[in-house]
């Protein structure tokens, strides 16, 4: 499976378990190739520092959308 995936300029704190304090993560919107509406909390991304195109890279990961009235429905803290 393929998916197409922005960032919004929502947060979300996720947990892993009910103790722990939880993790920031930014709520990404975006479809599979098949068109299925999908929501990603990514919490790290990266690209290597030797890409030649980093510089790009990193001015696109500031470009953020306002997130969906569904994704705006999310709570702050979620437990995975």
């Amino acid at each position: 499976m393929k998916i197409i995936i922005e960032p919004t300029t929502q947060i979300v704190s996720v947990k892993a378990d009910i103790f722990s304090d939880g993790v920031p993560a930014r709520v990404w919107e975006g479809m599979t190739e098949s068109g299925i509406k999908v929501q990603c909390l990514v919490t790290r991304i990266a690209v290597s520092k030797d890409e030649p195109r980093f510089e790009e890279f990193e001015k696109d990961l500031l470009s953020m959308k306002e997130p969906s009235e569904e994704v705006r429905a999310y709570p702050t803290r979620l437990i995975l």
